[in-house]
């Protein structure tokens, strides 16, 4: 088991397979961003490697993220080897669902069962807006298409005050109507060039307030299955329920249990950290192996950071770290 000087225990890695993205969101993608060089990024083999290591570790849950990762070449073959050499492993999936619908079949064939799907607005000018594309009916085709298939969904949407606030009784009625979690992501102050401000955060607990008054919301008690960042509410009469992830009003550091892997082969302990340690590097060296990997990964974890301390040590007006959102992968 991969555990911390706070005893906190890793059981979840979130490993980005591409900086590169179709979309171009207001809160991800800074003014002066820069695609991390091809030469730099992990190929599929190496971070099979990285898999296989945190196999190793006990760790049972992999996210695949981007950028956009059906943006890159191969991706639908690199989930099949991954699937082959760890069908023990809970593979999920965070995409931007605007290229997916045409493998939603192969998906379903080979044992995907979840995708969380980012969608902050279900209204095609806001969309826009968002996004800096006119994209929101693919993503509603991939949604479509997953629910038929028996994908189950999860849908994030970033909560931004004087954006999508207003659409919140859209969002709870796509949940009544729907089999998914619609889940609100409290707007993270994240970047040098942040584009948060008080203005313009939405705070968990005002979503919560306002929801109910547009229906009955039922909290759903932790489980094995809902032990995640997210406070889940049930829809009273719905298919769908409703979620609250709170990262910078109500921080849940104390019960972290991951570990993210960027697409140029950075380990970051903690997002809120500039703190990476070089992966790629080790996996170039012909006279390093995966035990040094693994060295590493123990050592870098131990020192892991309490994220909301950092948070509270930077002016709200300011990033609370240096690296974009779609460098660090989702």
């Amino acid at each position: 088991m991969l555990t911390d000087n706070l005893g906190r225990t890793v059981s979840y890695l979130r490993l980005s397979v591409t900086d590169r993205c179709n979309l171009r969101c207001v809160y991800c993608v800074t003014k002066d961003f820069t695609f991390i060089p091809h030469p730099e990024i992990l190929r599929y083999e190496e971070m099979l490697t990285l898999i296989d290591i945190a196999a190793r570790l006990n760790i049972s849950k992999l996210r695949l993220t981007g950028g956009e990762p059906f943006a890159r070449k191969g991706f639908i073959s690199f989930i099949s080897r991954i699937m082959n050499s760890h069908p023990e492993m809970d593979l999920r999936i965070t995409t931007n669902g605007t290229l997916v619908e045409p493998y939603v079949q192969e998906l379903a064939k080979l044992g995907v069962k979840r995708l969380n799907i980012s969608l902050d607005t279900l209204d095609e000018q806001k969309f826009s807006e968002i996004t800096g594309r006119h994209k929101l009916d693919d993503v509603l085709g991939t949604i479509d298409a997953c629910l038929k298939a028996g994908i189950k969904l999860k849908i994030n949407a970033v909560a931004m005050k004087g954006m999508n606030d207003s659409e919140l009784p859209d969002f709870i009625n796509f949940a009544r109507e729907n089999p998914v979690d619609v889940r609100f992501i409290e707007f993270m102050p994240m970047g040098e060039d942040t584009r948060w401000s008080e203005n313009s955060f939405w705070s968990a607990k005002d979503i919560l307030g306002e929801a109910r008054t547009h229906c009955n919301l039922i909290p759903v008690a932790r489980t094995v299955e809902n032990k995640g960042p997210a406070r889940m509410y049930n829809i009273e009469g719905g298919k769908g329920r409703i979620g609250l992830i709170s990262p910078v009003s109500s921080h849940f550091c104390g019960t972290c249990n991951r570990l993210r892997i960027t697409s140029d082969g950075k380990l970051r302990t903690c997002l809120f950290s500039d703190r990476v340690y070089n992966l790629r590097g080790i996996l170039r060296n012909p006279r390093l192996g995966p035990e040094t990997i693994l060295r590493v990964i123990r050592m870098a974890n131990m020192d892991k950071p309490l994220g909301y301390n950092l948070l509270e040590s930077k002016e709200r007006s300011q990033g609370v770290c240096g690296t974009q959102m779609s460098a660090i992968g989702g």
